[in-house]
């Protein structure tokens, strides 16, 4: 009884270990014409604590006050205190996407800018605006591209996942690879970035870590997922990328990140009724 009660104390005297942080989300969400999609994908979110990501195009068709108030707002919108978004295209179709940063405020960081960066746990989380044209580009030399490399290096993590719309590597048919984002890409990759996430396709795809002309580096590259799976319908495939190691284009759902203090985690949970899953895990450099 003595060893119980000791222990008992034991117990209560020692702080319970925080969970490591969970980073969870998709692109291309909600649509009112067919807004089955992104309730579906929003039940999962509703199961699973964190920090959402949504990776653009979040209320179809031109992110219109109405539209995040219609569609998106009876399903990501219950998780908008939590929600770290990125801007995509249709939010630009009303002017200077007004509508997104008017929605998501502070969250969305600098309305002129739509990038910013925060920490999660021990990571350091870069969100980049791929709309190039709307913010004088993504080049070398461009205020973003030189925002971005200033950034990474006041922030020297271990461990760092960046997120946009567009993606630099992608096998979808209606868009594929976008090589306006190759100058950030490789700021990521001198960096030594583990994760690129992107949306715009609407698939599910998984790259091997690639360097930053592209070719596979499995000791510094950076492993991008495509996850355009947050409700709008799926597109089809055209040319599959040479570094392509997992691909799904029929199934919705959030891709869930478990950020370690050196590794991560990673899981695409799909819709109930669907059985396509992917999950794994990879040290940081």
């Amino acid at each position: 009884m003595q060893k119980l009660g000791l222990l008992l104390l034991f117990a209560l005297a020692v702080p319970l270990l925080a969970e490591d942080p969970v980073l969870v989300g998709a692109g291309d969400i909600a649509d009112c014409g067919q807004l089955s999609g992104a309730a579906k994908t929003a039940v999962l979110l509703d199961q699973i604590p964190g920090t959402v990501f949504a990776l653009g195009d979040t209320a179809y068709e031109r992110g219109a006050p109405l539209e995040f108030a219609d569609c998106y707002g009876p399903t990501w919108g219950r998780h908008k205190a939590r929600t770290r978004p990125a801007v995509g295209n249709h939010e630009y179709k009303t002017p200077h996407a007004r509508g997104y940063f008017d929605y998501f405020g502070e969250a969305a960081g600098d309305r002129t800018k739509g990038y910013y960066s925060y920490d999660l746990g021990a990571w350091h989380v870069v969100v980049v605006n791929s709309n190039c044209g709307e913010i004088g580009g993504c080049k070398a030399g461009s205020a973003q591209e030189q925002w971005l490399r200033e950034d990474l290096a006041a922030h020297p993590a271990l461990c760092t996942v960046a997120m946009w719309h567009h993606p630099r590597y992608s096998s979808g048919g209606e868009h594929g690879d976008d090589r306006s984002m190759q100058d950030i890409w490789k700021d990521l990759w001198d960096a030594g970035a583990e994760l690129v996430l992107s949306g715009h396709d609407h698939t599910y795809e998984r790259f091997a870590p690639q360097d930053a002309d592209g070719k596979v580096d499995p000791e510094r590259g950076i492993r991008q997922f495509v996850a355009g799976t947050g409700g709008r319908e799926e597109y089809k495939w055209g040319r599959i990328d040479a570094n392509s190691e997992v691909r799904n284009n029929q199934t919705l759902g959030v891709l869930k990140l478990t950020l370690h203090p050196d590794s991560y985690d990673w899981e695409f949970i799909p819709v109930e009724g669907a059985a396509f899953r992917d999950s794994g895990s990879a040290k940081c450099h």
